[in-house]
C-alpha cells in the first residue's frame, strides 16, 4: 500500500477546488478537447473575457492548466497530458451517483 503524504492529500485537495466550480470544471472539460485562449473559451462558455481570466487564474494556481505564448496570443492548456484520461474517468463516475446530491438543495452535508 502507498503511503499517503501531505503532498497527494494537497494535489488531491487543489483539483478538488479546480473541479468545485462549474465554469472551471467546463473548461478542463474543453481543454480536454484540445488548447484554447481564453477569448474563444469566453465565447463557448457563454462567459465574459473577465470571468473566463479570472477561472483560468486559479486554474493555473492550481496547478492544472498552463499559459503558452504563441505571438501575440496566450493558449491554454491541461498541464499534465495525464489529466485528459483522469477527466474521462471522472466523468464516467459522474454518471453513477445521485445527480440531486451536493447541489443546492443537498442535505447531505
Amino acid at each position: 500500500m502507498e503511503t499517503v503524504t501531505l503532498t497527494h492529500t494537497a494535489a488531491v485537495a487543489r483539483l478538488g477546488h479546480a473541479l468545485s466550480d462549474p465554469t472551471r470544471a467546463r473548461v478542463l472539460l474543453a481543454l480536454r478537447e484540445a488548447p484554447a485562449c481564453p477569448s474563444d473559451l469566453a465565447d463557448a462558455l457563454g462567459v465574459s473575457r473577465q470571468v473566463m481570466s479570472n477561472q483560468l487564474a486559479c486554474l493555473r494556481g492550481c496547478g492544472v492548466v498552463e499559459a503558452v505564448r504563441e505571438g501575440r496570443r496566450t493558449w491554454y492548456r491541461l498541464a499534465d497530458e495525464r489529466l485528459a484520461p483522469a477527466l474521462g474517468d471522472l466523468l464516467g463516475l459522474a454518471l453513477a451517483v445521485d445527480p440531486g446530491c451536493c447541489g443546492p438543495d443537498c442535505t447531505c452535508a
